[in-house]
């Protein structure tokens, strides 16, 4: 009999949480989870799901005027904010239980309270304690927000999910992924859109041509980007909340919503308790098999701060739970991630930029093309697509592939294949293109660009 209550305590029931405790309940192990909020953690409840099933919504304004070019009389369209959240949240009920489903039909004991650690072996809920031989943290991150003055005037993602109407004026602060797929749901709906970023472009940490592509688009969609420049303040006004930005300039909306970046959910875990080590961002520190600086104790997703993906922290809960549990001891490779971004138009990419392929592999080949997607030729709606691979001149090997355009994120998912398994430029160039497709560009680039 073990001297413990459970094999496996489980902080946080997201995406890495709920598939470490099944995949390890599926070894045997004895396991719980606890969460204070619902499951299905950001991606489900108030993340990618929900942001996506809105970028769709968003879009259809676009697919109303382009139906025109194609023989179509659209009547007078008309949007419902409630009824668009109330439909988005049915389905958010829905996947809350499939994932508590999940959860029963492994034998996964699933406790909805707050968990902290008492030691490395204990955990408070409420009133009561219990123990584990391990434990595994997996509480994802939260968003947070810069030290403006009148910053609590602002609302997050989390936020922007549930209010009460759509606003007729907003205002974005940020450049990252977050803050461009929320510029353009609030755009796509109806609402007049100021996106502010402090840096030269958006999407930092992106290939250079995804960039200005994406903000090229961004303008051409009505946003009005104000590039270098700051928030200093946020107050209320006569008119609503009047955003006052570096450069003596200042903006009135009704919406003021921060993407100014995310941090891992610590605060009161009680990981001093244990003697959990953090970094200087919050970030638990974990070896390649998700060890903390405690043998007993692991970390996975958000909270680790490696790659904030749901698909990664799911990867990265599977193989704790294979190293841990099933006696097989799995790295997880955190190279070539591909990931997408639902802007409009959307981006996805996988492996490396121009700048980080020239900085680690010196002489490179680059593939680019431009182009007006076949849709657009009968639409008449002014949007290009670019798709870009870098190959490493020595091997030939394809070694990053970025896109913008629709159905980018579609595209990419099979490209990230082919070079996670090693293909060079040849082995793209072989195989034949389905015409008449955007995708069919990514094997028929044949031009290098002059660099």
């Amino acid at each position: 009999m073990s001297e413990y209550d459970y094999d496996l305590f489980v902080i946080g029931a997201g995406s890495g949480g709920v598939r470490a405790s099944r995949i390890a309940a599926g070894y045997g192990a004895r396991v719980a989870v606890c969460e204070e909020d619902r499951v299905g953690g950001t991606c489900v409840i108030r993340g990618c799901v929900p942001k996506k099933l809105m970028v769709y919504a968003a879009h259809f304004h676009e697919d109303f005027e382009d139906a025109a070019g194609f023989g179509w009389e659209v009547g007078q369209a008309e949007f419902d904010w409630n009824r668009l959240i109330a439909a988005k949240d049915h389905e958010i009920d829905r996947l809350n239980g499939v994932y508590k489903n999940i959860l029963a039909s492994a034998g996964v004991e699933l406790i909805e309270q707050r968990g902290e650690l008492v030691d490395a072996h204990t955990v408070q809920l409420g009133d009561r304690q219990v123990t584990a031989d391990k434990i595994l943290i997996a509480v994802g991150g939260w968003p947070t927000k810069p030290p403006v003055p009148g910053a609590e005037l602002a609302i997050t993602s989390t936020e922007a999910f549930h209010l009460d109407s759509l606003p007729p004026r907003v205002v974005v602060y940020g450049g990252g992924y977050i803050a461009v797929e929320f510029a353009g749901i609030f755009n796509g709906l109806g609402s007049e859109v100021t996106q502010v970023y402090r840096g030269p472009q958006v999407l930092r940490g992106f290939d250079r041509d995804v960039r200005e592509v994406l903000g090229q688009e961004l303008i051409k969609k009505g946003i009005h980007l104000c590039l270098d420049t700051n928030i200093i303040g946020i107050e209320e006004c006569p008119e609503g909340t009047r955003v006052h930005l570096s450069g003596n300039d200042s903006i009135d909306c009704d919406l003021v919503m921060f993407a100014t970046g995310r941090a891992p959910k610590i605060d009161g875990l009680g990981l001093e308790n244990a003697g959990v080590e953090t970094d200087a961002g919050g970030a638990i520190v974990v070896d390649e098999f998700s060890r903390t600086s405690v043998d007993n104790i692991y970390a996975v997703g958000d909270v680790t701060n490696r790659i904030n993906l749901t698909p990664v922290a799911l990867m990265e809960g599977h193989a704790f739970a294979r190293t841990v549990f099933g006696n097989d001891p799995v790295p997880v490779d955190h190279a070539s991630v591909p990931s997408a971004v639902f802007s409009q138009p959307p981006v996805a990419t996988v492996g490396l930029t121009e700048h980080d392929a020239r900085d680690q592999l010196g002489e490179i080949d680059v593939y680019r093309s431009t182009f007006r997607p076949l849709k657009h030729t009968l639409s008449g709606r002014d949007e290009q697509t670019m798709m870009k691979l870098i190959v490493e001149r020595q091997t030939q090997r394809v070694v990053g592939c970025h896109i913008v355009g629709l159905d980018a994120a579609e595209m990419l998912q099979g490209v990230a294949i082919a070079i996670k398994m090693g293909a060079t430029k040849s082995q793209f160039d072989a195989v034949i293109g389905i015409h008449p497709t955007a995708a069919e560009e990514l094997v028929t680039m044949r031009n290098k660009v002059e660099c």
